[in-house]
């Protein structure tokens, strides 16, 4: 066997062998460089103000760190009380008001009638309010998972953010890959992520304040809420529904009609009509105006896709995945469409 044969079988195992032994923390590392990417400006706006790279790198990551552990962490602390309180007489009281309010649906709504129906049959307060602290250590358990999981994306992301320049210019050479491509790639992946975190991001902020100052005025915890709707708001199509839908529906099973009416018309005009509808797109626009040229600009309705598809493959990290696939495909094309023509002249 030759020498560079050898070498190439050699490096190929070894590859195998990196691939397996980091397998359970893959998503975690390209995350955390995605996210890198994404944050650029971030570090770039600390390290002017510090002139250090390694605080730029960790104030950055303190930054990332408020923002998934903070809310998650309340969430999980004030839902877990909620459990451990339960009343099963508030259960019943629930329970028999949903059984009146649907007896007097209309006919046109039968069906939906029979499924509800069917649906409360199969729910036992008693026994729920018994499973509850079951519940709360399912909860509990994916939870742990959820930041155990982010605790080593922080981890990379801070080695992505000080190492960054450092690990792209050894790959770049091991791979070699021409200096104009590279820069090309690096530019559109920046460019792009940068939009698409910072619309999420802005997206989540803007929703949940909104549904959380709505419940506030209604007696509830608007903090909470506020930051479960954020989450929520991060699944598109559906993600205000699977919020205010059961919001409304337990105001109506406590006989609070009028703070029904209220919750869903509220979401359904203000937020998902007049926020996400016409005040979205602005913020989106000046984020794209600051962040990335107009003639480079991707389209929403693939970015759109582009998260859901992330999402249901990859789950709740999908929608940094998912993007991040697309654009660099589409960069490629690019590459490859610009490189056709002077292929075809030197021919």
């Amino acid at each position: 066997m030759k020498r560079e044969h050898f070498t190439i079988v050699l490096l190929l195992a070894v590859t195998y062998g990196m691939y397996r032994l980091y397998e359970p923390f893959w998503i975690s590392i390209v995350v955390a460089s995605l996210l890198a990417i994404s944050t650029h400006h971030i570090q770039l706006g600390f390290f002017n103000l510090t002139r250090s790279r390694f605080w730029a790198s960790a104030l950055s990551t303190l930054v990332l760190s408020a923002l998934f552990f903070a809310p998650v962490s309340y969430f999980l602390f004030h839902f877990s009380v909620f459990l451990q309180n339960l009343d099963p007489a508030m259960l019943q009281k629930i329970d028999l008001h949903l059984r009146s309010w649907i007896a007097h649906l209309p006919p046109a709504l039968s069906n939906i009638e029979a499924k509800m129906e069917v649906s409360l049959s199969r729910f036992d307060p008693a026994t729920f309010a018994q499973n509850s602290l079951e519940y709360a250590s399912k909860i509990g358990g994916f939870a742990m998972t959820f930041l155990s999981r982010t605790v080593f994306i922080l981890a990379f992301y801070f080695v992505a953010l000080y190492y960054g320049k450092e690990i792209f210019e050894f790959f770049k050479r091991s791979a070699h890959f021409p200096q104009q491509e590279s820069t090309l790639i690096i530019f559109e992946m920046r460019s792009s992520m940068s939009v698409v975190f910072y619309s999420i991001l802005a997206t989540a902020v803007f929703e949940g304040a909104l549904f959380g100052i709505a419940v506030e005025y209604m007696g509830y915890n608007g903090l909470l809420f506020g930051i479960m709707f954020g989450f929520a708001s991060l699944i598109p199509v559906i993600g205000g529904v699977i919020m205010w839908l059961p919001f409304t529906l337990f105001e109506l099973s406590v006989g609070n009609t009028q703070n029904a009416l209220f919750i869903a018309l509220y979401t359904v005009i203000v937020i998902s009509l007049i926020a996400d509808t016409f005040i979205k797109p602005v913020i989106i626009k000046l984020i794209n105006k600051k962040l990335i040229k107009p003639e480079d600009k991707i389209n929403e309705l693939i970015i759109f896709f582009a998260i859901i598809a992330g999402l249901a493959t990859f789950g709740f990290w999908g929608m940094i995945i998912g993007p991040a696939i697309t654009v660099l495909f589409l960069t490629l094309l690019r590459i490859s469409a610009d490189a056709m023509p002077q292929e075809e002249q030197s021919h």
